[in-house]
């Protein structure tokens, strides 16, 4: 039988194909169970919770499951959806119906993020199953050669079939071409890929091509031309999120996390559902030293996590620590809250992932701290010299390295946590993110009032060196270095500023105490390591040094 566009319609045979119905109401089930033999669906396994159903997907293959969003205690729709892809239990010739009576954005937004196939809003009459999965079953059907394919994880194949179905699937070009340029992508192909991207913007500008050019362009390293052609997206459709978290990434390879991290905000603000969104934007919050957004979003990490596959003891580990560091300075009120929590955190983690690799000795050191912050040093030692009996410093991940560092900090062992950063520089060399992360720990190795003392009085000596007040600069670094005295850039912008007075015969400043005052700022910084930003900078000072001391 041929159609309009001059196709041939095969019929679709419902009874060859495997349904799997999931509602926590046996009422909906056998509603469903009616509507689809009345199909010509014989294969039917109804299951009553989120938890039945994937693991019957792990044991059995299903051509279409019909999930209900709401399913009562344990997973939604969503969590189940969301671990099929994660485990890849869901093949790309199946399809999944998400069935909800909810219509809210947050509902919408939070499960589209995983690409159901379609949604059914309730209630669902005949008609409506019949008209909405018919077309789904003959789209599936019309492109089996090329989903099979990619089930096999056989992308040469499948791109040669979906060049082959092209000539002759009119009615599922957009659906081809967008598969095929997403095949290339995946075989590293950009050229072509972006060709596919091109030929379709030229006729109209879809959504999903733009989005699939500015991916291109990121991996191709046209990092300014992907974050503009993704501002663009974001300005024309303002709910398409994952151009967000291109754009966010697009932002962080510029240098630029202070403005990826509000981008990210924006993401999670709409769907505020996604666990994977939420992790990013409290690592990145992390990074900036954004604590209070950092927490936030940890926070929602873990209680997402309840139900997820994407579940993992770091988000609570994180939690623990940004709600240790928010505690630290304030041993009432508000702190003792933030380390009560804290402490519930690490208990909760203890308990639920009691199996974690190095899970004691990395709670440990966070529980140091919390006491630590509370005047009980004596005990954070205990729990220090625990944790560091557990394994070798050398073995640690960059992860625990740094926690151990920022655990000496606090106790007043900072000589061998200068000496334990210092290794960490060297061995981790090259990895730009840790670097970053070992360089702001050495630089402020302090409580969180404590950096933004020192940072405002920081930014007030650069104001002052600017309108070429170097005596006020001056002071305004002095007292930075009262609250952080190992910081390279303070020790350097106060050296600098020595230098010049000294240079320029200032008569405010006398020449052997001000060239005293820079041979101290220097020698806090002898175990600053080669690959730190700040290091060639100090290698200069020395040497100015010594020549103004001839």
């Amino acid at each position: 039988m041929m159609n309009s566009s001059g196709e041939t319609d095969t019929p679709v045979n419902f009874d060859k194909l495997r349904f799997l119905v999931v509602d926590d109401f046996e009422n909906f089930r056998n509603s469903m169970w009616q509507m689809l033999r009345s199909l010509g669906a014989d294969r039917i396994e109804p299951v009553h919770n989120g938890s039945v159903a994937i693991q019957r997907c792990a044991y059995e293959h299903f051509d279409v499951i019909l999930c209900n969003y709401n399913l009562g205690e344990g997973k939604s729709g969503q969590h189940v959806l969301e671990e099929l892809r994660h485990r890849k239990l869901l093949r790309h010739s199946s399809l999944f119906l998400m069935v909800t009576a909810e219509t809210s954005r947050e509902m919408v937004m939070g499960a589209r993020e995983y690409h159901p196939d379609a949604y059914l809003t309730k209630p669902i009459n005949q008609a409506m199953l019949t008209k909405r999965l018919g077309a789904l079953a003959e789209r599936r059907q019309a492109l089996l050669p090329i989903t099979r394919a990619m089930d096999l994880e056989d992308y040469p194949e499948a791109i040669q079939q979906c060049l082959a179905l092209l000539p002759h699937q009119q009615r599922h070009r957009s659906w081809i071409y967008k598969t095929l340029a997403e095949l290339y992508v995946r075989v590293g192909d950009y050229g072509q890929a972006r060709r596919i991207y091109d030929e379709i913007l030229g006729q109209r500008a879809l959504s999903w091509a733009r989005l699939g050019k500015a991916r291109v362009l990121l991996a191709q390293g046209f990092h300014d031309e992907a974050g503009t052609a993704l501002k663009s997206l974001i300005e024309d459709h303002p709910d398409h999120l994952e151009a967000y978290d291109l754009l966010a990434e697009s932002l962080k390879r510029t240098g630029k996390p202070g403005q990826a991290q509000k981008i990210l905000q924006r993401a999670a603000d709409m769907s505020p559902n996604a666990l994977l969104r939420q992790r990013d934007l409290a690592a990145l919050a992390t990074r900036n030293q954004d604590l209070d957004t950092a927490t936030d979003a940890w926070r929602r990490t873990v209680n997402l996590g309840n139900w997820s596959v994407h579940d993992h003891p770091d988000h609570h580990l994180a939690l623990g620590r940004s709600l240790t560091d928010l505690s630290e300075g304030d041993p009432t009120g508000e702190g003792k809250e933030y380390a009560e929590e804290a402490t519930r955190v690490l208990k909760h983690l203890e308990r639920k992932f009691p199996e974690a690799p190095d899970i004691g000795p990395r709670t440990m050191l966070v529980r140091a701290r919390i006491v630590a912050a509370r005047g009980n040093l004596d005990k954070a030692r205990s729990f220090l010299e625990q944790a560091r009996a557990a394994r070798p410093v050398d073995t640690l991940s960059a992860d625990a390295g740094l926690d151990l560092a920022k655990t000496m900090y606090r106790i007043g062992q900072n000589r061998e946590a200068e000496q334990l950063l210092a290794a960490m520089a060297q061995r981790f060399e090259g990895q730009g993110d840790i670097i970053e992360q070992i360089e702001n720990l050495m630089d402020e190795p302090v409580g969180l009032q404590q950096r933004l003392r020192a940072r405002t009085l920081n930014r007030e000596g650069i104001q002052a060196f600017e309108k070429g007040e170097l005596g006020a600069a001056a002071r305004h670094f002095e007292h930075a270095l009262d609250v952080v005295p190992s910081h390279a850039a303070l020790n350097l912008n106060l050296t600098q500023i020595r230098m010049k007075q000294v240079e320029s015969d200032d008569p405010s400043v006398v020449r052997d105490h001000a060239l005293a005052q820079c041979r101290r700022c220097l020698d806090a910084l002898d175990n600053l390591p080669p690959q730190h930003r700040q290091y060639r900078r100090y290698q200069a000072m020395r040497k100015k040094l010594e020549t103004l001391n001839d």
